[in-house]
């Protein structure tokens, strides 16, 4: 095969494709030194998987977000279907879906979030934050993880799509071994079989809504209409896998975050506690300093002039929200976790046509976790090393004990 144009000698860093560079570098100069010395990056190849490109830079990381004309999602928007050559859910799932058809289904999807709905989510969401920090606090000791942040996201998106609660936990363990794994031990097969019975799950209740339609997202797609056709049952159970695993996985790595961060800068803490920054302020900081979907991903269409580079037809090119998130250009001072900074236009979300859909829960969500603990919590311990998830795709953590003291 053709060597690419882009395999020449220069700069070499570590491998964006392996897991265990998130594990073993140090990411802010990895991300630095990408930014300086080479902010269009080519990943080289490997034996097991193809070269790509790495774009680090907040404006560049903007301008392919921006333009679906010459970069497209729907062969892949992560590493691991983008270096596997497609995604088996393209053109059927929002996220790898470009167009006319992504426009439609995107609206269609987003009738079930009325702003009276979210309103009403969004007192739930709160509610039941408030009710897990306190039984955390009144037995002192807890896995942050386990004992908070895995029932916040689900149980939110649980309600929008009304999957049954007794369903809920078994959905948030298949999440984990999707897009990340416990750690480098488990296998590839793992992540397909737990993606396989998402999938399974959410066709059996599809079928169930359509026979017995309600007020729920999974009701809206299995009886909604796009250009006067119904959807696929492919299309219905897609976007279902699609929504529980954007707004959970991102939701209870930002959260984990967040408490680390707080006990990490005791200043912040501080801030919080007193008033002297809004929670809305306080929510964008934790949403970009943690940024849990490290990069997403397209396949250039033509030739794009880039960064100094020139991006052929047919490339991958991975767009690090990781790095641009901290890009000193547009943040100012950006390791330093600033609960008020002020503006803070991070792409924690992504940007563009594909600018996630589940935005508004993540926020609810990171925003109930700070009001609950700047209520009820005095003092946040860390009291083990969190556990750290195996992935290139998702930043964050599986475990971390904690122990919080009650507020008098």
């Amino acid at each position: 095969m053709t060597a690419h144009p882009a395999e020449r000698a220069g700069p070499r860093f570590p491998d964006l494709a392996d897991p265990r560079t998130f594990i073993d570098a140090d990411l802010p100069a990895l991300w630095r030194r990408l930014r300086a010395e080479a902010p269009v990056h080519w990943n080289p190849p490997a034996e097991d998987r193809p070269g790509f490109w790495a774009v680090t830079r907040y404006e560049d990381v903007l301008a392919v977000y921006k333009d679906n004309r010459r970069f497209t999602s729907e062969q892949g928007n992560v590493l691991s279907t983008l270096l596997q050559g497609g995604d088996s859910a393209a053109g059927k799932m929002l996220a790898v879906t470009d167009g006319p058809r992504h426009r439609e289904t995107r609206k269609l999807m987003l009738k079930s979030f009325s702003p009276r709905v979210l309103e009403h989510v969004g007192q739930l969401v709160r509610r039941r934050t408030q009710r897990l920090i306190a039984e955390v606090v009144a037995r002192g000791e807890a896995d942050f993880a386990t004992d908070v942040a895995d029932h916040i996201p689900i149980n939110t998106i649980g309600d929008l799509m009304d999957i049954p609660v007794a369903d809920r936990g078994k959905l948030v363990e298949w999440n984990n071994r999707t897009l990340s794994r416990y750690d480098e031990n488990d296998s590839q097969l793992e992540e397909w079989l737990a993606r396989n019975e998402i999938l399974l799950y959410f066709g059996e209740l599809a079928r169930e809504r359509r026979r017995s339609p309600g007020e729920d997202v999974v009701s809206a797609l299995a009886t909604g209409l796009v250009d006067g056709e119904p959807l696929t049952e492919d299309e219905i159970v897609f976007n279902c896998y699609s929504l529980v695993l954007g707004a959970d996985e991102s939701s209870r790595m930002s959260s984990i975050g967040a408490l680390i961060a707080l006990a990490e800068h005791p200043g912040q803490w501080r801030a919080l506690k007193n008033g002297e920054v809004s929670i809305a302020e306080a929510t964008e900081e934790v949403l970009r300093w943690t940024t849990p979907a490290m990069h997403f991903g397209r396949r250039a269409l033509e030739d794009v002039p880039l960064g100094g580079e020139v991006i052929r037809a047919g490339d991958v090119v991975t767009l690090w929200n990781s790095s641009a998130n901290f890009d000193e250009e547009v943040f100012p001072d950006a390791q330093r976790f600033d609960l008020g900074r002020k503006p803070n236009r991070h792409v924690a979300f992504g940007h563009g046509p594909h600018y996630c859909i589940g935005a508004f829960l993540g926020r609810a969500h990171v925003s109930a976790v700070l009001e609950a603990l700047r209520d009820q919590v005095a003092a946040v311990e860390i009291r083990g090393e969190p556990r750290r998830l195996f992935s290139n795709f998702v930043y964050g953590y599986l475990g971390l004990p904690v122990a919080l003291t009650e507020e008098r």
